[in-house]
């Protein structure tokens, strides 16, 4: 019984692993359609804008994208981190 709770949280942390890539795929996904829509807008209305303010805000909001999937990967680790202690702590327990 004890092994297949182990083999579920297991699969759970794979899970939890994929499900956080993907997030972070869709998040550059978004942000590449909001790069590509301005740029389109900037070449459609000749303005105060320029296409190098344009690729400054898209490296911005990209490298914004790159903090948050840094911390979502911190917390995946971190919330891996305590499930490992808790099954640790029920080892004991049951010992």
């Amino acid at each position: 019984m004890l092994s297949r709770l182990q083999e579920l949280r297991r699969e759970e942390e794979t899970l939890l692993r994929v499900r956080a890539a993907l997030r972070e795929q869709l998040t550059r996904l978004r942000v590449e359609e909001l790069a590509l829509q301005s740029m389109i807008r900037c070449k459609e209305e000749p303005g105060p804008g320029s296409p190098g303010a344009a690729a400054q805000d898209t490296h911005t909001t990209l490298g914004q994208m790159d903090n948050e999937a840094a911390i979502n990967q911190t917390e995946l680790h971190l919330s891996l981190q305590d499930r490992e202690n808790e099954e640790e702590e029920e080892e004991e327990s049951d010992s």
